[in-house]
């Protein structure tokens, strides 16, 4: 990295601040999905607004995630989406006091893979829904949430 990189780079942080300073910018501005749905208990309506009401079942949308969580506070899920030209995955707690867990967009040529830890309060499904070419699709797994790990 050189010098110029770095002014560059100083400058348009710069700039960005005074963006946000002036209310010009923002930070709810760059969200996908509306803000209050991730305040909402109502897991029909989120996934409505995610686009996965109406959303088919489809195998390459992998949701990744222990069949048992030890730990309702840190449950470790990943999604791969291998439907081409995926845009978007949100990821919802059916069971959850706020289901949407959250929403991740892709550029174009992307690959369409989240990792996270999430919290969960029950022994719920885990719902993926991947948003491509104008359609949603969706997987899901059962995640069972012991004290201890031993509910098997």
């Amino acid at each position: 990295m050189d010098r110029r990189q770095v002014l560059k780079g100083a400058g348009s942080a710069g700039a960005v601040s005074v963006a946000i300073a002036a209310g010009l910018l923002k930070p709810t501005d760059v969200f996908a999905v509306d803000v209050k749905v991730f305040s909402t208990s109502d897991t029909g309506a989120v996934m409505a607004a995610v686009g996965g009401s109406g959303a088919e079942a489809n195998a390459g949308v992998v949701v990744g995630a222990p069949d048992i969580a030890e730990n309702g506070a840190v449950v470790p899920v990943d999604v791969t989406s291998n439907v081409a030209g995926t845009t978007s995955i949100a990821i919802v707690a059916e069971k959850n006091t706020l289901p949407l867990i959250a929403e991740f967009n892709f550029s174009n040529g992307a690959v369409a893979y989240v990792a996270t830890r999430i919290k969960m309060g029950t022994t719920s499904n885990v719902v993926a829904v991947a948003k491509a070419g104008g359609k949603a699709y969706r997987g899901h797994k059962e995640v069972k949430v012991t004290i201890g790990g031993c509910g098997g």
